[in-house]
Parts: structure tokens; C-alpha cells; sequence
């Protein structure tokens, strides 16, 4: 199979986030881990302006080939996808959690706060702080979820936030999801 039609079904199937990504129950086979594996990989999120302080859960694919999200019992911990880039390198690194949960509030809730220019704190696992500042935001339809702008591969050192977003539908899902885009400073 032509490497490019296997990163296009990557893509594609990165894309199924849009339809889990925020349910509020899980079939995941494969559940998050709770630590880094690696003292390069992400251990916590700090967005001071919202109030966000947060450990990260590792975050695969489902057995479906869906993104994991956080379990709903740990709304208030958001995850790094692992097959996203790390934090600092090259690529986009993806971090996904709840906006809410059953219980209320979660850890993305007030994510739709922050503006141009926001700083965004990434701790390794090495302790290293890298800082980044938003550069944009942007809502959309689950239907429409931009996975190659989001997931694709990029020579920048970006940072993507993804929660949900909007009405809920029939089976009480949001319909929408907010991603964050940021990059990282100098």
C-alpha cells in the first residue's frame, strides 16, 4: 500500500474523533494510562488565564481505530494523543479533554475563554516547561472536524486543545468541537 494512502487512512481515522470525542461513556478497550512513559513526553497542562492545572493521561486508539478521550470519571484530567507529535517538536501535538461531564464542569469548560496571545504551559516529564501562546481558535460541526489541520503533518512546533463544543444532540452529545491552535515561543 503507497505511504500516502496509509497517512490518508490514518487521517481518516483520526478523524472519528469528532464522533466520540466527547460522549460521555466509553466503549475503549485499550483504556488511557495515567503517567509518561518517557521524560520527553507531556506530564501536565497549565493554562493560568482559565484556571487550568492538569495532569495528562497517555491517550491511543480505541479498537475501532477512534481517538481515545479522557474517561468521564476523570473529567477534570485532560490527555495527550500519543500519536500526535510530542510537545516541542516538530508537528503538532494534540491534547484533548472534556468540556463537561455528567457531573459538571470539566477540564476544557472555560477553553472557549481564551483569546490570541493566551500562554499555554506544557511540563515533560523531565520537568521542562515549554510555553506556548494561542494563535487562534476556531469551533466547528463534528461533520466537518478539520483532521488534516488539526492531525496533519506540519514542520512547526504547534500545540492543538480540542473539547467539545455547542447544542447536544438527541443522544445528548455536543454537536460542535473547539480546538485551540498554538505555538510555541521562542
Amino acid at each position: 500500500m503507497p505511504r500516502i494512502r496509509l497517512h490518508a487512512i490514518a487521517l481518516a481515522a483520526t478523524a472519528t474523533l469528532v464522533v466520540t470525542s466527547c460522549s460521555l461513556t466509553s466503549d475503549r478497550t485499550k483504556e488511557a494510562s495515567g503517567t509518561p512513559a518517557a521524560t520527553e513526553e507531556p506530564s501536565k497542562i497549565s493554562i493560568p488565564d482559565i484556571g487550568v492545572d492538569s495532569r495528562l493521561l497517555r491517550l491511543g486508539l480505541n479498537s475501532d481505530d477512534t481517538v481515545q478521550v479522557p474517561p468521564p470519571e476523570k473529567g477534570m484530567t485532560a490527555g495527550w494523543y500519543t500519536g500526535s507529535a510530542e510537545p516541542g517538536t516538530p508537528g503538532a501535538a494534540v491534547i484533548i479533554g472534556h468540556n463537561d461531564t455528567r457531573d459538571g464542569k470539566a477540564v476544557f469548560h472555560d477553553l472557549g475563554k481564551v483569546n490570541k496571545g493566551t500562554a499555554i504551559d506544557v511540563e515533560r516529564g523531565d520537568g521542562k516547561v515549554l510555553r506556548f501562546s494561542v494563535t487562534g481558535t476556531e469551533t466547528v460541526d463534528k461533520s466537518a472536524f478539520p483532521t488534516q489541520k488539526v492531525y496533519g503533518k506540519t514542520s512547526e512546533r504547534v500545540l492543538r486543545l480540542v473539547t467539545c463544543a455547542g447544542d447536544l444532540d438527541a443522544k445528548g452529545h455536543p454537536v460542535q468541537n473547539l480546538i485551540v491552535y498554538a505555538a510555541l515561543k521562542a
